[in-house]
């Protein structure tokens, strides 16, 4: 199928979490015979902080970030057999929505892709015009980054026709065990954007611990956190492009995982960080979840924290004997039963069933 895919960014990871997402996903489908087309826009200094070009298994077009690039790429829609809106582009995701829905051949399936479902059911509780709750009875299928049953509960409850958690998953060719970089020895190593609704969770689960084990080591990547006060065995990095990845997660005794807000709520959201750690071989400290032992069990493959004060604990509990025995047992996980290429087969099977059902209404 040709499928037209209007998302944030397939080549930047800049101010994009879900980069690395979008490219596991794709490349599996581009591998099962789709033909895929990326729509990005020109937007928040993503294209001049590329990760990748783009690649053999994807058209990427790049458009500018007004209204005369906003028509020139819904124009592409209706020669789609799949119309994708992923929600987050950050400009126009309203008329992006609309567009697609509207321009979409008539035998084509409709679907909303939703990178970050337990914020967007938030917004949709408040307000009754949400383009999203407003676009549903118009929409194929909605698929989730995650929020297993209470997510796909509560889309059904707003009149989904369908939802289905495609989580995040490990590419194996991309994220892999490295040799350490000198760059990111540490403790403790964190990798994630500034956001308001992490913040909070960031200072109990990072910032605490450091005070608290001013001896040790630990650092802190990802754009935003420059300016925020820090203890003074905290090392602040900046973006770290995908490409150094490996060695972020790899160099370090462990590595930390803390969701935002609404994803903790909801549970059943791992993050990509989770799957890239874990092919990486890293140990893995998150902050605890529901759903958590769907994806890694908990003391043999990943260590949970309740607050600060736990991930202060197995910090000094930890020797590396026990970090790489952790590391070694989620990455044989991950690669076994979370891989893109496993996601990409639940995709590829929803699409095909959805297009068969188009064919049976049409004869």
């Amino acid at each position: 199928m040709n499928i037209a895919f209007y998302g944030s960014s397939l080549l930047s990871s800049y101010w994009n979490g879900a980069a690395t997402y979008y490219r596991g996903i794709l490349k599996a489908l581009a591998e099962r015979g789709h033909c895929i087309t990326f729509y990005e826009p020109d937007a928040f200094d993503r294209q001049q902080h590329r990760d990748i070009e783009p690649p053999e298994w994807a058209r990427v077009v790049v458009y500018p970030a007004t209204p005369e690039g906003l028509a020139g790429v819904l124009a592409e829609a209706g020669e789609a057999d799949v119309v994708v809106k992923a929600n987050g582009v950050g400009v126009y995701d309203r008329e992006l929505l609309e567009g697609v829905i509207a321009r979409a051949a008539p035998h084509a399936l409709k679907i909303f892709w939703d990178v970050d479902a337990a914020a967007t059911l938030d917004e949709m509780r408040g307000d009754e015009a949400h383009p999203v709750r407003r676009a549903l009875p118009h929409l194929d299928m909605v698929f989730t980054y995650g929020g297993g049953p209470p997510v796909v509960e509560a889309y059904r409850g707003f009149g989904a026709r369908d939802c289905v958690p495609i989580y995040n998953a490990l590419d194996p060719a991309t994220h892999h065990p490295v040799a350490p970089d000198p760059r990111f020895a540490s403790d403790l190593a964190f990798l994630a954007n500034r956001l308001p609704d992490r913040e909070a969770r960031v200072e109990e689960f990072f910032l605490k611990p450091a005070a608290s084990l001013p001896e040790r080591r630990f650092l802190i990547g990802g754009n935003g956190w420059a300016d925020k006060p820090m203890p003074g065995n905290v090392t602040a990095i900046g973006h770290v492009g995908t490409g150094a990845h490996n060695a972020f997660n790899g160099s370090p005794l462990a590595v930390l995982n803390v969701a935002r807000d609404s994803m903790a709520e909801v549970g059943f959201s791992p993050a990509t960080r989770v799957f890239e750690a874990a092919g990486a071989a890293a140990c893995l400290i998150t902050d605890a979840w529901e759903g958590i032992e769907l994806f890694l069990a908990p003391d043999e493959e990943v260590l949970l924290a309740r607050d600060g004060q736990d991930v202060a604990e197995h910090l000094a509990s930890l020797t590396p004997d026990r970090a790489g025995a952790i590391g070694r047992a989620a990455l044989e996980r991950v690669q076994r039963e979370h891989t893109y290429d496993l996601r990409g087969a639940i995709v590829d099977r929803e699409l095909r069933r959805l297009a068969a059902g188009v064919r049976e209404v049409a004869a």
